[in-house]
């Protein structure tokens, strides 16, 4: 029995190792993220950063000097077309609106009277037009002074916000002094910025740019360029351009800090392969590594970097566009290793959370 019983154990293990040395035991494949490669310009982005206004901001003032009566509104606050903003106190205006209209009234009443004596031969040619020139006179000062008047009242020229609220109520404004800044909310904002003369030259009217804002992280508005300075700031040195801001699904305000990607026409004619940061391993120079998907297999490929975006890197040769590169887990990867594409950033390999779900 013994004797039987062992030469069964020594079949049994004999079998098994033949069978191993019969079949390849397979590794278990290594759980990755993918993404594809994708185009963009041959030359990198011009980025800078900018601040956040509306197209047209109006600096609202008073014509004549006066203590201001009333500020209607705050800033922040949301006006119509029309709407009263803010007054000065009238009784001085008022004064000086009534002392026009009465000198205008006797010198109409002069002239009507020297009209009647020059038909009587009383008075000469030269006396009436002097008449009818103090009368046109006194005409013209009372429409100056109900004109003043009239822009003694600050409306609000357009739809819009206020901005800013630069006095108060009983202060004394001279003429002309910002009291309100309004913003015109139906020509959209802008992006307004500062370039130096080598990045400006790369630039035309109606190149797109890309408009970030840490207000709103993880997003990014498409927007075009619209104004050039034509010559730079004598201060700085530099040349200011605005970014018109073409769709605005998110609630803004102006004063707010952008970051701007701008993209000139010149690099749009040539094209290069994009791939995301992580996707390239041992680098060195210009030159680095992707691993390329192959099915369920990893390949090495070499490739040559043109030049290093935020988040992609400008590949010049080695890799075409809409093939599959590895990007999370690529660091743990050896040439030819199976790999397995999953979604969840936690179950790819090297990640903290591996193992977890």
């Amino acid at each position: 029995m013994r004797t039987a019983f062992l030469g069964i154990f020594v079949a049994a293990v004999l079998s098994a190792c033949g069978s191993k040395a019969d079949g390849v035991v397979q590794p278990e494949a290594t759980p990755v993220r993918v993404r594809p490669a994708t185009t963009g310009p041959a030359t990198p982005a011009i980025q800078t950063n900018g601040t956040l206004a509306t197209k047209d901001e109006m600096r609202l003032s008073f014509k004549t000097p006066g203590l201001i009566r009333s500020i209607y509104v705050q800033a922040g606050e949301t006006v119509r077309a029309g709407q009263k903003l803010a007054e000065i106190e009238l009784t001085e205006i008022n004064s000086q609106v009534e002392q026009a209209r009465e000198l205008a009234e006797k010198a109409q009443r002069d002239l009507e009277r020297g009209e009647r004596l020059y038909d009587d031969q009383v008075v000469s040619l030269e006396q009436l037009q002097d008449l009818r020139t103090q009368a046109a006179l006194q005409q013209a000062q009372l429409r100056t002074a109900r004109f003043n008047r009239g822009y003694s009242v600050i409306e609000a020229p357009r739809d819009g916000v206020v901005l800013r609220k630069l006095a108060e109520e009983r202060e004394l404004v001279p003429a002309g002094q910002p009291v309100l800044i309004v913003g015109a909310r139906d020509r959209g904002y802008v992006v307004r910025a500062a370039l130096s003369d080598r990045e400006i030259v790369q630039l035309k009217l109606g190149d797109p740019a890309e408009v970030r804002m840490d207000a709103y992280p993880g997003r990014s508005l498409p927007g075009t360029l619209v104004e050039i300075a034509s010559a730079a700031d004598e201060k700085t040195g530099l040349f200011t351009i605005e970014v018109h801001i073409d769709t605005t699904p998110v609630q803004l305000a102006s004063g707010l800090v952008a970051k701007l990607n701008l993209y000139p026409a010149s690099s749009r004619a040539n094209l290069l392969t994009y791939v995301p940061i992580g996707a390239v391993v041992e680098g060195e120079g210009d030159r680095a590594s992707v691993f390329v998907v192959d099915g369920e297999i990893a390949k090495r490929r070499a490739v040559r970097v043109a030049f290093i975006a935020p988040d992609e890197v400008a590949l010049a040769e080695g890799l075409e566009p809409g093939e599959r590169v590895v990007t999370d887990g690529a660091l743990y990867l050896e040439d030819g290793e199976r790999i397995s594409v999953v979604r969840d950033a936690s179950k790819v390999v090297g990640s903290l959370e591996i193992g977890t779900g």
